[in-house]
């Protein structure tokens, strides 16, 4: 029997094993998808403390993900997790959840999707079938991740199978979860595309097969590029509107009422997450191979990442106004996540906030109930807890920054307590008082 045969078979049986690469905030809620529907699977990952947490503890690491989920699935034997990637070879299906990130020349670090490659390569055999999730340039699974595979000497769509699918999580969004936003998927051969979507059809309401793995990479790019765009365009006019006394946020709501022809997008301190400030990147970078400027792509990310700057002014501004200054002045930060109530802090503006405060001599600390220290990131390392929003922990700071807008700031009770705040994220909508800067 053809390996085709073989891996069709065992999914239409449900005894396909998964494995998913790579149990962050993409890889956990998909491998928990597939335990829930009673599909063994395997979580891999290099960081010890994730394993505990699920094998041992049977408790999740990232907030809006119950632990009952975990432990459920753990205990019915859906669920395992390991550093042991030797296991791989015990699997049917290969899920690639690892970040990809920028390096420090704002250019693609595929570091993680190589290694990754070049460790599965080791395991790889007849009937796998291997799913790219992670966001990358057109032409990455083909070329890239391919030559990798090709070590092994087997034949891409005849002897193991590879589709890019790509990773469309929200987190914490209950209108839209892993099981409910469509799938895109494209495989390298119709063969590809016809098994994946078998797989990720059993957990997943629609998927969306595709011509080809660079039509479904760009399509997560463009998704992608289409927010960062709009979102910039917001921040050059919240800047503009500024200088006019007009408020963006009363512009926005009024526009909103078009019922066609217009889609709200919202300003900020600056983009964060794992896709918006990064991904469009991905295409300016691979476009240059073609000899094709990306300048209004481009423009937007310069625009966006110049944000967080504006906002550090207009602090400055609303120090000066009440006769202080920046150097020596006690700054609390509200919300360190890159949006509301969550715990992700990936490329979160809030982080460049306190490295720009803290490096014009500011005094910073922050509330965000949501993640009670700050980690060492891969850019910062700040060492700071979380401060309790009590009254007189309030009236301690010249000025109170609203980053990130989270549900649980009540509004009232940090304006009474408050001597100065900038909101960035319209906040305090429902009150006016001169305290209230806009930024």
């Amino acid at each position: 029997m053809s390996s085709y045969k073989t891996l069709k078979d065992k999914i239409s049986k449900n005894k396909e094993v998964i494995g998913v690469i790579g149990l962050g905030y993409v890889g956990l809620p998909l491998a928990l998808e597939f335990a829930e529907s009673n599909i063994k699977t395997v979580g891999f990952d290099l960081d010890p403390r994730k394993i505990k947490k699920i094998n041992s503890e049977k408790k999740s690491y990232i907030k809006h993900i119950p632990s009952e989920k975990i432990k459920k699935t753990v205990e019915k034997g859906m669920l395992k997790a390991t550093t042991d990637f030797s296991q791989l070879k015990n699997t049917d299906v290969i899920i690639i959840c690892v970040p990809t990130p920028l390096d420090k020349n704002r250019e693609p670090d595929m570091s993680y999707i190589v290694n990754t490659g070049e460790t599965i390569v080791k395991y790889l055999r007849k009937g796998h079938l291997v799913s790219l999730e992670s966001t990358t340039y057109p032409g990455t699974t083909d070329e890239l991740l391919l030559k990798i595979f090709d070590k092994s000497k087997l034949k891409a769509g005849k002897d193991y199978f590879l589709v890019f699918s790509p990773e469309r999580e929200d987190p914490n969004n209950k209108n839209y979860t892993t099981a409910t936003i469509p799938k895109v998927l494209g495989g390298f051969t119709k063969e590809c595309s016809e098994l994946g979507s078998m797989v990720y059809s059993k957990v997943i309401k629609k998927v969306v097969p595709v011509s080809s793995t660079r039509a479904a990479e760009a399509t997560k790019l463009l998704e992608n590029i289409f927010r960062s765009i709009n979102i910039a365009l917001v921040n050059e006019l919240k800047m503009v509107f500024d200088k006019m006394n007009i408020d963006v946020w009363e512009v926005i709501e009024a526009a909103s009422t078009k019922p066609f022809g217009y889609t709200p997008f919202f300003p900020g301190p600056g983009l964060g997450g794992h896709c918006i400030p990064i991904d469009p990147f991905y295409l300016t970078w691979k476009a240059r191979e073609y000899e094709i400027p990306t300048k209004f792509i481009e423009l937007a990310g310069e625009v966006n990442t110049s944000m967080p700057f504006y906002v550090v002014d207009k602090v400055i501004h609303a120090l000066n106004e009440n006769k202080k200054c920046l150097n020596g002045a006690k700054i609390l930060i509200l919300g360190l996540a890159y949006k509301k109530d969550i715990d992700d802090l990936r490329e979160s503006p809030s982080l460049k906030l306190i490295e720009l405060l803290q490096e014009n001599g500011a005094l910073v600390d922050y509330n965000d109930e949501y993640t009670k220290e700050i980690p060492e990131l891969r850019k910062f390392n700040f060492k700071k807890k979380s401060v309790n929003l009590t009254k007189a922990n309030l009236k301690k700071y010249d000025l109170v920054l609203v980053s990130t807008d989270h549900t649980y700031y009540d509004t009232g009770f940090i304006l009474s307590n408050s001597k100065i705040i900038v909101d960035t994220r319209n906040l305090f909508k429902k009150h006016k008082s001169k305290k209230i800067y806009k930024a």
